[in-house]
């Protein structure tokens, strides 16, 4: 008989009610045994088998409970993850993974101690918009990479009221948030950077926290360009690739976190496809031809990470995604700061 995790949601804002419980609904290697709502029982609804606990003590010191899943506001990952492993359990932390790498390393030591997996949700590893990209690139589609660029914008030209996101210090705020994203997928192609340089900004009239950043990581042979705003009504490009053989450009943004918003598990038929209008556009040389056309998406697949921590806790397998990575996404975001306060670039 297949091993069931029995796992507990910290919270049930946005990524409960959207990324991780559907995700593990969609799996049967998962239960989810309890969730917290400090107030309401709005979880009751798609999950009634999960018991409704009122405060994180309690959900922790439930015998039954293997897996927490700290998906709470950024300023409360360090000290519940530090909780939940220190009462014997497995954890898996929204991202950013902490808001200071000494936090970090005190949390990777502490699940090496207590023998438990600690795992950061990096679950867009798997949009197929980024699929792609590393496929063009690992496949030699373009040559030599010479500059990649990513844009993950929005047009929201107001303040959002009643959530955390829009209040804080300077690791709120758009930077620490997709850019915990961006970055990771950057280190996951082409590792650390030499050098990185970031311009950061509060572009919406009343804003509290940075809405904006273009973040320059520099390696030996090129550059990654990084930019994310909340006034773009028109978006360009997500991904534009140049080479010395060509160029790919990607439009759009992947279609799970709609599918999902929508209601849909991600255990579909064709779950995570994109429409044609979407796929990327190539321009290159082949054997002395050049080539010009589409490229298929690759189908996003989010329920890939779930998959993985499944394996890991039954069969030992390595974790897709270990905590020493998504400690070296705070120090470059880190770095980002110090970067755009000292007003120069910082060298790793």
């Amino acid at each position: 008989m297949e091993k069931i995790i029995q796992t507990a949601l910290a919270s049930f804002g946005m990524s409960g009610m959207v990324f991780h419980g559907p995700s593990l609904k969609a799996n049967p290697n998962f239960n989810i045994h309890s969730i917290l709502e400090r107030t309401k029982n709005l979880s009751a609804k798609d999950y009634p088998q999960a018991h409704i606990v009122r405060n994180f003590d309690e959900l922790i010191r439930q015998p039954e409970v293997d897996l927490v899943i700290i998906n709470t506001p950024d300023r409360f990952h360090y000290t519940m993850c530090k909780q939940a492993l220190a009462a014997g359990k497995h954890v898996v932390v929204e991202k950013p993974f902490t808001q200071t790498v000494e936090q970090a390393n005190e949390l990777i030591q502490l699940a090496k101690n207590q023998n438990r997996m600690l795992s950061v949700y990096q679950n867009r590893r798997w949009d197929g918009d980024f699929l792609t990209v590393k496929k063009v690139l690992t496949g030699g589609m373009i040559g030599r990479l010479v500059e990649f660029e990513s844009h993950f914008d929005r047009y929201r030209n107001f303040i959002q009221e009643e959530t955390w996101k829009e209040e804080g210090d300077k690791r709120h705020g758009v930077l620490f948030n997709l850019g915990s994203h961006m970055i990771d997928q950057v280190v996951q192609l082409v590792g650390m950077p030499q050098s990185i340089t970031a311009h950061l900004d509060i572009l919406r009239t009343g804003g509290k926290v940075n809405d904006y950043y273009d973040i320059r990581m520099q390696y030996p042979n090129f550059a990654a360009i990084l930019k994310s705003s909340y006034l773009v009504r028109e978006p360009g490009p997500r991904y534009s690739l140049h080479g010395t053989l060509g160029t790919f450009h990607k439009w759009g943004i992947d279609p799970q976190e709609k599918q999902l918003k929508a209601g849909h598990l991600p255990n579909k038929v064709h779950w995570g496809t994109e429409p044609k209008e979407y796929w990327g556009q190539l321009n290159t040389e082949w054997n002395g031809l050049n080539v010009k056309g589409t490229v298929e998406t690759v189908p996003g697949n989010y329920k890939a990470y779930y998959e993985n921590i499944y394996d890991v806790l039954a069969n030992g397998a390595e974790l897709a995604v270990n905590p020493e990575e998504s400690r070296d996404v705070v120090q470059l975001l880190d770095y980002c700061l110090q970067s755009h306060e000292e007003k120069r670039t910082i060298f790793l």
